[in-house]
């Protein structure tokens, strides 16, 4: 692959072509890059993007308000101003984003060549409520150091 290839488009511009795409009525994919939704979404994950209703515990793409750029965090509350999104991985929310921001929700998650799907379906809903409430790293660390010796026992 040549570095022309390897280019990214800025991020004012990848957001323009996201919500041109989106608009369509396509789903958008593309390499995630950070860590703020981990351990659901991992740097360097494929994520898919399409449109559609925005519900609780959505996990979103959207325009940050506060910095202009292009997020995908999860909703932790719904009110008539807008949406209260907060990363998994992240201690404060991003704040109130006006339904406007909103480009599109994930509808998938590859991790290589893996599907993801833990985040996306009624288990949102949970990760949503513990996110808000600054439980959900406690409560996956917790459950990790439980789970870990027996996922070693049937994964060896």
């Amino acid at each position: 692959m040549t570095n022309r290839a390897k280019r990214a488009v800025s991020g004012a511009g990848f957001a323009v072509l996201m919500a041109a795409v989106l608009e369509k009525g396509v789903p958008f994919r593309f390499t995630a890059a950070g860590y703020s939704m981990t351990p659901f979404i991992r740097d360097g994950d494929v994520i898919t993007v399409a449109p559609g209703r925005i519900r609780f515990g959505d996990t979103v793409a959207f325009l940050s308000p506060r910095s202009g750029k292009l997020t995908v965090h999860r909703v932790i509350r719904i009110s008539r101003d807008g949406y209260l999104i907060k990363g998994d991985n992240s201690l404060e929310p991003d704040g109130i984003v006006p339904r406007t921001n909103l480009l599109g929700r994930v509808v998938g998650v590859e991790h290589g060549s893996r599907y993801v799907g833990i985040g996306l379906g009624v288990e949102r809903v949970a990760i949503a409520f513990l996110s808000r409430r600054g439980w959900l790293i406690p409560v996956i660390g917790a459950t990790w150091r439980v789970m870990r010796p027996v996922a070693k026992r049937w994964f060896a």
